[in-house]
C-alpha cells in the first residue's frame, strides 16, 4: 500500500469493555477492566473461571427474532460494530454499493451456536439446523455485506489472532490500491466452550486477572466482540468533509514459520514485520510515540516481544512505551487486533498512551516502559499495533492520527 493515503473514518466496537465508541473510550482512559466471572457455559472444570465476556447482552435489543434465528452470537457481535462504523462515516451517502467491499478477520466464528447444536443432539433431539448456520468463518463478512448492502467484495482472514489486523491491512491495500473507494474492515469472534478448553488445555490461562508483562504472569484472559474501521481515500475523504479519525499509515503481514503455538525465541521475526511496516508507511523508529503491543500475559510471549522492541528500537527503546490493553478487553482472538487497532486510534485522539492493567511486579525479563502506572498524556501521532499470533502469523499497522 501507498503511505499516508488511506483515512479512517469510521470506528465501531462492541466488546466486554465497552458496547460502542463511547464506553469503549470511557474503559480505556480510566482502565476499566472488563475480565470478570463467565456465565455463557459451565466453566466449573476449569482452572480458570473468568474472561471478558459481552454481559447483559440480549440480541433482540438489535436485531428481530428472524434475524436472530439465522445470526450466530460472533455474526451479531460484528453486524453490531461495523454498523456503528458505518453510521460514524456516513460513507453510504456518497458511495454506490459497488464501490464498497467488507474484510472480515475471524477464528472460532459461530462455534457457540454449534455447541448448542451438538448439545440438542447429545440430550437426543434433532437439533436446529439453523445454529450451525454460523459455523464456516465466511458467513460473517457475508452478513455484514447483506446487512449494509456492500456489493463491492467480500473476503474473510483466518489467520488466528492476527486476523482482524491483517483484515484492516487488506483493507487498506483495497482503497490504496483504486480498487474500492470504501472498505469497512475489522473483525468479530466470540467466547465458545470448546475455545475456552482448548487455551486451558494449553496452560496458557490466567486464572487471575491477566497481567501483561509483570512478574508471576500465568496467560491470557480470553475475551469476546468485535471492531470495525471505515476506510477510505483521503483525498476522498477531506473532498466530502469527512471526520478523519486516523490513518493507516502502512501494515506489514508475515509468517515467521517457527512453531504452532511459541514464538521465535530471538525476537527477530516480530523486529523484522515493525521494522518492514515502518518502511511500507514511509517513517523510522523516532517517528513512533508508542507501541500497542500483543501482550498476552503469557510468559514466553511477552518476553519475546520486549526482545523485539529492543532490536528494532535500539538504544531508544526506553522512550517507546510497550502497552498491552488485553488486561482491559481481554483477549479477543480473531477480533483482538481490530480491538487493538481502535484502541490505539482512540487513544492517539484523545492524547493518552493507555495503561497496562494488572501489574504484579517487576519482571527481569521485560524491562521495558509498559505503563503500569496508569495512563499517561502524550502528544504522540503515530503508534504501532502488534499482532502475533499462534503459527506465527504475526502482523503489524501503523496507525497515526
Amino acid at each position: 500500500m501507498s503511505a499516508g493515503v488511506v483515512a479512517i473514518t469510521g470506528l465501531g466496537i462492541f466488546c466486554g469493555a465497552g458496547k460502542d465508541i463511547p464506553s469503549f473510550t470511557d474503559a480505556l482512559m480510566n482502565g476499566k477492566s472488563g475480565v470478570a466471572p463467565l456465565d455463557l457455559f459451565d466453566v466449573s472444570d476449569f482452572p480458570s473461571k473468568i474472561g471478558v465476556q459481552v454481559k447483559e447482552y440480549d440480541p433482540l435489543d438489535h436485531f428481530d427474532r428472524k434475524a436472530v434465528s439465522r445470526l450466530s452470537r460472533a455474526d451479531q457481535f460484528g453486524v453490531i460494530a461495523a454498523g456503528e462504523a458505518l453510521r460514524a462515516s456516513g460513507i453510504g451517502k456518497h458511495c454506490s454499493p459497488y464501490d464498497m467491499g467488507v474484510v472480515v478477520g475471524g477464528g472460532a466464528a459461530g462455534m457457540f451456536q454449534s455447541e448448542q447444536w451438538l448439545k440438542e443432539r447429545i440430550a437426543g433431539r434433532k437439533g436446529r439446523p439453523s445454529l450451525l448456520r454460523g459455523l464456516l468463518p465466511d458467513k460473517a463478512s457475508t452478513v455484514i455485506a447483506e446487512t449494509f448492502g456492500l456489493a463491492g467484495y467480500q473476503g474473510t482472514i483466518t489467520t488466528a489472532c492476527s486476523s482482524s489486523a491483517t483484515a484492516i491491512g487488506w483493507g487498506a491495500d483495497l482503497v490504496s490500491s483504486g480498487r474500492l473507494k470504501a472498505v469497512v474492515c475489522g473483525g468479530t469472534d466470540t467466547l465458545s466452550l470448546l475455545t475456552f478448553a482448548g487455551f486451558n488445555s494449553l496452560r496458557v490461562v490466567d486464572p487471575e486477572p491477566c497481567s501483561p508483562f509483570s512478574l508471576g504472569r500465568q496467560g491470557i484472559s480470553l475475551g469476546e466482540g468485535a471492531a470495525f474501521m471505515v476506510l477510505e481515500d483521503a483525498d476522498a475523504a477531506r473532498q466530502r468533509g469527512a471526520t478523519v479519525y486516523g490513518h493507516v499509515r502502512g501494515y506489514a503481514a508475515a509468517g515467521e514459520a517457527y512453531h504452532m503455538t511459541a514464538p521465535e525465541p530471538s525476537g527477530t521475526a516480530a523486529a523484522r514485520v515493525m521494522t518492514e511496516a515502518m518502511r511500507i508507511a514511509g517513517i523510522d523508529a523516532g517517528a513512533v510515540g508508542w507501541v500497542n503491543a500483543h501482550g498476552t500475559g503469557t510468559p514466553l510471549n511477552d518476553a519475546v516481544e520486549s526482545k523485539a522492541m529492543k532490536l528494532v528500537f535500539g538504544e531508544g527503546v526506553a522512550n517507546v512505551p510497550l502497552v498491552s490493553t488485553k488486561a482491559l478487553t481481554g483477549h479477543c482472538l480473531g477480533a483482538a487486533g481490530a480491538v487493538e487497532g481502535v484502541a490505539t486510534v482512540i487513544a492517539l485522539n484523545e492524547g493518552i498512551i493507555p495503561q497496562t492493567l494488572h501489574f504484579r511486579g517487576r519482571d527481569p525479563e521485560c524491562d521495558l516502559d509498559y505503563c503500569h502506572d496508569g495512563p499517561r498524556a502524550s502528544g504522540a501521532t503515530v503508534a504501532l499495533s502488534n499482532s502475533f499470533a499462534f503459527g506465527g502469523n504475526i502482523t503489524t499497522l501503523v496507525l497515526s492520527r
